[in-house]
């Protein structure tokens, strides 16, 4: 009897790192069946996140691939604006600038629905100063007629001292709808032109979820490579499935510094960590895949040039990004990331394949939702101290350890293929 590829639905913010997940999981199906896409805010205004997903799936042949638009914002806000850090790594489209530069590989690639991605105001060269303050939140820079609403700005209030809006992109506040109420858009262009059997109504990701591990249980691996809004939404909206969800995600940090502002929390789940908290205490089975393995996962440039070598436009699309981020992380930090780019999301996707590239400690995990004393710092992922006296309190398995030689190989091997 052939057996099947393992399953996978992916919860995608997709921006530089989601979109070489993305390239890496069609460039593994043997292994698994990449069974749809939930694009959702993140990195990039879901929107954004959706077109991109539609992007790079087109630009490897894989239109036929279901693509849903997830959580717009955190459930914790009404709206959400993309956070400056997140573009000085993903670029203003998300893509390493690959969607929005003359010469990048998916310059002439899908559009973003209702948005204008084009322009000065894009150009996102210079990341710090009064601009990016975000003390200044409200009149002509926000473009928002809604003062009542709470906004996040990449995980933070809009008047908190690490609230910095990625230039132009308070203009694309996105206030329409919660994933709770659903209202259909219409689908973006695509790049190839061709036709795709998606869909943009924001409930419909949601439902989506839930009928896929109702259906498969845990041979269905959902892999989560945002913030746990979706998957917080779902579980939500179907308790029963919790017991049933094998869950895949990249965030958090348990023994080393956050890579936000503060240097505390971990970007994924200082974007929500309300629900991150319910979903580590939903008693689905989570492996968490953090910066305590993912720093150790550095792609070398020899891999881009590789890739560049094949003389594709996958492979130059591929290396584009790799480029991209390489030179942003040795911009950020050149002791931690002289050796290459973070490999965040392809690491947790690679190990949605196979665990056995992972050691993880089991424990009752939390992430913190206030700031102060006796309540933590916001954002950060720490053990639950009601799990040393409750031992039925379910568990999360954190990734400490890492086989990083052998998933570089197999990651630069397969990419290599994929772009061939």
């Amino acid at each position: 009897m052939v057996q099947c590829p393992d399953r996978i639905i992916a919860s995608m913010d997709t921006g530089v790192d989601d979109a070489l997940a993305l390239a890496y999981l069609l460039g593994s199906a043997d292994e698994c069946e990449l069974g749809g896409v939930i694009a959702g805010y993140g990195n990039v205004d879901a929107n954004t996140a959706y077109a991109n997903t539609c992007a790079v799936l087109d630009l490897f042949g894989r239109a036929d691939i279901p693509v849903f638009l997830g959580s717009e914002h955190p459930s914790w806000a009404d709206a959400f604006i993309p956070d400056a850090g997140c573009a000085q790594f993903h670029g203003d489209d998300g893509l390493g600038n690959t969607r929005l530069a003359g010469s990048g590989a998916l310059a002439d690639g899908a559009g973003v629905p209702g948005d204008d991605m084009s322009g000065d105001d894009m150009s996102g060269d210079d990341m710090s100063g009064d601009d990016m303050s975000g003390d200044d939140m409200s009149g002509d820079d926000m473009s928002v007629d809604v003062p009542d609403e709470v906004v996040s700005v990449g995980g933070y209030l809009a008047g908190d001292v690490h609230a910095h809006p990625a230039l132009g992109a308070c203009s694309r506040v996105n206030r329409s709808r919660s994933v709770g109420h659903p209202q259909s858009t219409m689908p973006t262009a695509l790049a190839s032109g061709g036709k795709r059997r998606c869909s943009v109504d924001a409930a419909d990701g949601i439902e989506y979820l839930i009928e896929q591990v109702r259906e498969f249980g845990r041979d269905v691996t959902v892999l989560a490579t945002g913030p746990l809004t979706d998957v917080d939404a779902a579980i939500t909206r179907a308790p029963d499935i919790a017991s049933k969800l094998r869950l895949v995600m990249m965030g958090g940090t348990l023994t080393q510094p956050g890579n936000c502002w503060d240097a505390v929390a971990e970007t994924n789940i200082i974007q929500d960590p309300e629900a991150a908290n319910r979903v580590f205490h939903s008693g689905a089975d989570i492996t968490m895949v953090g910066l305590d393995v993912t720093h150790q996962c550095l792609l070398p440039q020899s891999a881009a040039d590789r890739w560049r070598a094949t003389g594709t436009k996958r492979g130059r699309f591929l290396a584009d990004l790799a480029d991209f981020s390489i030179k942003a992380n040795l911009e950020a930090d050149p002791a931690l990331f002289s050796g290459g780019m973070p490999l965040h999301d392809p690491l947790a996707a690679a190990v949605a394949l196979d665990s056995s590239l992972v050691d993880c400690f089991d424990l009752a995990l939390r992430a913190e939702t206030n700031t102060g004393d006796f309540n933590g710092v916001r954002g950060r992922t720490t053990g639950d101290p009601v799990g040393l006296v409750n031992h039925s309190m379910p568990h999360v398995h954190v990734a400490l350890g890492v086989d990083s030689e052998r998933f570089l190989d197999e990651f630069v091997e397969r990419m290599a293929e994929v772009c061939r």
